[in-house]
């Protein structure tokens, strides 16, 4: 069973490079990832044709840095405050309830969220995030080993 990691976000706004920093750290292990800036048409691209996704990005501070939520995006509604912290009018939310509108998400669709603390131009990644980017990285590792186990030895995209 293939499956698209997708890793949103963006290197210049501190905690908002969780996402991305997932992807690159998985795709270091071996793991075939993706890099996204989060806006809304090209996340819908860059799952189609895939049935399973689990996207990786930073969420808006609500009260622990590096907390982490997952979300079964397939199954729920978004809450709308949680990725409040886009450059995108249209993000991961938007895309995620457009794809829903329009009949076309993927059948697994999990989101992993980093509650990120500063997401200022140039800010430094925080901490809190940089371990849990960590532990997030590692639990999509041992993820993909079980549900697809030749995916995660595959080539690098």
């Amino acid at each position: 069973m293939a499956i698209r990691i997708i890793g949103c976000g963006n290197f210049d706004r501190g905690d908002d490079a969780a996402g991305l920093l997932v992807a690159r750290r998985l795709h270091a292990l071996g793991v075939v990832t993706v890099e996204q800036s989060g806006e809304s048409t090209s996340l819908m691209d860059c799952w189609n044709g895939f049935e399973h996704v689990i996207l990786a990005d930073a969420t808006a501070p609500h009260g622990r840095p590096g907390q982490t939520f997952i979300w079964k995006a397939h199954a729920d509604k978004l809450p709308e405050d949680v990725f409040a912290c886009s450059t995108h009018a249209f993000g991961v939310r938007e895309a995620v309830e457009l794809a829903r509108a329009m009949g076309c998400l993927p059948q697994s669709l999990f989101i992993y969220g980093i509650e990120g603390k500063q997401f200022s131009l140039g800010a430094p990644l925080c901490p809190e995030v940089k371990r849990a980017v960590g532990s997030v990285a590692q639990q999509l590792l041992e993820l993909t080993r079980l549900i697809s186990p030749a995916q995660a030895t595959q080539n690098r995209a």
